[in-house]
């Protein structure tokens, strides 16, 4: 019988790292997971506390790259699902 080992804290990043336009990426609701809070939560202190930021760290997705990125990881466009568009973190805004 062959044993699952849990995966590693690098693995779960890895796999929650998306490239839109061009740019190594991660989505502001695997971010909020990453850091155990509420996305909403997460986008408020962003708003807040933006004069700490570079400007380039973090885009909201247009529509099509909703589309596609939904495609790609198969979430659900049905109800009980987000109201706005998701925000993308770069890696200067991660990090």
């Amino acid at each position: 019988m062959a044993s699952t080992n849990p995966p590693t804290p690098s693995d779960n990043i890895a796999t929650r790292i998306h490239i839109i336009r061009g740019q190594k990426v991660m989505l502001d609701s695997d971010l909020a997971e990453l850091y155990g809070v509420e996305t909403k939560y997460l986008l408020r202190q962003v708003t807040r506390n933006a004069d700490r930021f570079p400007s380039d760290f973090m885009f909201s997705l247009d529509n099509k790259e909703v589309t596609r990125l939904r495609c790609q990881i198969g979430t659900s466009k049905g109800r009980g699902g987000r109201r706005y568009r998701p925000c993308a973190f770069t890696e200067q805004g991660v990090g």
